[in-house]
């Protein structure tokens, strides 16, 4: 369990490799859950946990994030599902459309959202005080593939977007891709101590979630486009000389989709 300002947050592994996560606001008991991939396990969370649950929050379209809302919705009609305005579509069951900007509020805490495109046209994250949601936009050490959007959409929406925030800010990602981003950041990022640090610390098996801003900043090599070292290293192995930090990340995203 995390504890985070008027709100308690539950991390909840599912599926081969996946998080959700449940937000109890501590005055009221009301409750959220980021991306239900199995609503059996969120069910049993939200009994455990005595909480009331009121609000789905849904990052992007994938069924390995919306799993069964139908079962949601069953045992509880009156739930807000939340989803991107253009998502309403491939998201049946959602009611609640939103936009960049549009504020959430679970209990006594407020949020709001972020339009982050890249791994899909819709990819939101949710944004509550120091902790962000972000999906598959933002992994530990790595970024989601992109199926619908850009190179400069994702390039965008992590660095100009998510890297921006405080230092502090925790980032909760929806699969558990460490290890496994860290192994590929090494081979891009040979030189850098940090990155070698943080895969040497990660115990086999263990929950990397959630990363913070800085860590990310200093390790993941997709927030770290304008890194000379990162460049200098592309040249050597795809023979490729990167002129900007937008042609460097492009470059990552092909390297990382065959690792």
């Amino acid at each position: 369990m995390e504890v985070s300002e008027n709100m308690k947050i539950y991390t909840i592994p599912c599926s081969l490799d996946n998080y959700s996560y449940l937000l109890v606001c501590d005055e009221t008991g009301e409750a959220a859950v980021v991306d239900p991939t199995e609503p059996f396990i969120v069910m049993r969370q939200v009994e455990e946990y005595k909480a009331n649950l009121t609000t789905v929050l849904c990052t992007h379209h994938h069924h390995d994030h919306i799993g069964d809302i139908e079962y949601l919705l069953e045992e509880i009609p009156s739930l807000k599902v939340y989803c991107h305005r253009s998502d309403r579509k491939r998201i049946s069951q959602a009611n609640c459309f939103v936009e960049h900007g549009d504020s959430i509020t679970i209990g006594e805490s407020s949020g709001s959202v972020l339009h982050t495109p890249g791994h899909t046209s819709g990819s939101v994250c949710y944004h509550f005080g120091d902790d962000v949601f972000t999906g598959d936009t933002l992994f530990g050490a790595g970024c989601g593939r992109l199926f619908e959007g850009t190179a400069e959409q994702m390039f965008h929406s992590l660095n100009s977007s998510i890297a921006k925030m405080r230092g502090r800010t925790r980032l909760f990602f929806g699969h558990e891709y460490t290890k496994t981003n860290l192994e590929f950041a090494l081979t891009v990022d040979p030189k850098n101590p940090a990155t070698r640090q943080r895969h040497s610390e990660l115990s086999k098996g263990a929950v990397s979630a959630p990363t913070t801003v800085e860590l990310e900043k200093t390790t993941n090599p997709f927030l770290r486009c304008d890194s000379a070292n990162i460049q200098e290293q592309l040249r050597r192995v795809v023979n490729e000389a990167p002129q900007s930090p937008l042609e460097v990340f492009r470059i990552l995203r092909e390297l990382r989709n065959t690792f």
